[in-house]
């Protein structure tokens, strides 16, 4: 039924673009099930500040690698890997299409390109060099992340570019890399990333323009707070979760938990999540700007029309043998 390559399709773009409801409209149209690529909506407890997709709004449509950790657990991208490959498996013995949906871009390339990590993962030992660097961390305190990105800057430029300072764990992990291998991690990634894909895929990128779509965050943030972001939170920091976690790192919850725990106002929490919701947006772009075989979907009209993002979708479908006949 499937060609030698298993079929894959991919719909991502910038955070607030319309992803979710366009993803439901393809699944339905393929006979497809989606798998999330998003680095918050693992969380069990984390709905409003992730923007989970309700059970309604997935229409009877399965979805996966949504609402399976709890919000003291890790999540990376060796985690993603490892759960999308299964989930797709399971997927294509239904004989159904996976859709990745979501805007993690490090997370879908590492799905469609099988980026091999076995030389990148912790091994569960800590090793000297992590060690140092860790308690270096604990040091510096606040001032931890500009410290470790300013080591990373000066072994391997191109994987500080690429790595936020405050993913504290991933630069830690970039500098050890270099000094147990004297290669640049950057330079590995960028290895793997010319791999030919194992699948037979279409990438969607979908965009808007940018006043849109800074109107569209403004408003989605708006929401958030309306729907109770700010009880959710406080539900969670009840429950133990703190600014440490992997989870607490996500933006609306690291800014909500500084306006509970006094750091700053409520005013400023709202003008810095909107600020920093719009500077990611605006590094999703630039990330999927880079990618290779990315097909770049325009929305216009009426807001949430993705009507003719559909048809477009579609007729490459049909085009490159990907829908089911």
């Amino acid at each position: 039924m499937f060609s030698e390559k298993k079929p894959l399709i991919i719909l991502t773009g910038p955070t607030a673009v319309g992803k979710t409801s366009l993803s439901i409209e393809l699944a339905k149209a393929v006979n497809g099930e989606i798998i999330s690529a998003d680095s918050m909506q693992v969380y069990r407890h984390m709905d409003i500040g992730s923007a989970k997709i309700t059970p309604e709004e997935m229409e009877n449509i399965p979805h996966h690698l949504i609402d399976v950790l709890d919000p003291d657990e890790d999540f990376n991208v060796v985690t993603f890997q490892k759960l999308a490959k299964k989930a797709a498996g399971d997927i294509w013995m239904r004989e159904k299409i996976p859709i990745i949906a979501g805007g993690t871009g490090f997370y879908i390339q590492a799905l469609l390109y099988d980026i091999d990590f076995t030389e990148n993962e912790d091994d569960g030992e800590k090793n000297p060099f992590r060690q140092e660097l860790e308690e270096l961390a604990a040091r510096s305190g606040s001032q931890a992340p500009e410290v470790l990105h300013n080591i990373l800057k000066e072994s391997d430029p191109e994987a500080a570019a690429q790595i936020h300072p405050n993913n504290i764990k991933r630069v830690i992990r970039a500098i050890e890399y270099f000094r147990q291998t004297g290669e640049k991690i950057s330079h590995h990634n960028e290895a793997m990333h010319q791999k030919e894909s194992p699948y037979h895929f279409l990438y969607y990128v979908l965009n808007t323009d940018r006043t849109r779509l800074y109107d569209r965050i403004d408003h989605r943030v708006d929401l958030m707070l309306e729907q109770g972001l700010i009880d959710e939170v406080q539900r969670l920091k009840e429950m133990g979760c703190h600014r440490g976690q992997t989870s607490m790192q996500g933006l609306g919850y690291k800014e909500i938990l500084d306006y509970l725990e006094g750091r700053c106002s409520l005013e400023e929490a709202v003008y810095i999540l909107k600020r920093d919701t719009r500077h990611f947006a605006k590094r999703q772009l630039t990330w999927f700007r880079r990618e290779r075989q990315v097909r770049w979907i325009e929305l216009s009209g009426a807001p949430d029309d993705t009507s003719n993002a559909l048809k477009q979708i579609l007729k490459d479908c049909m085009d490159e043998g990907i829908v089911l006949q």
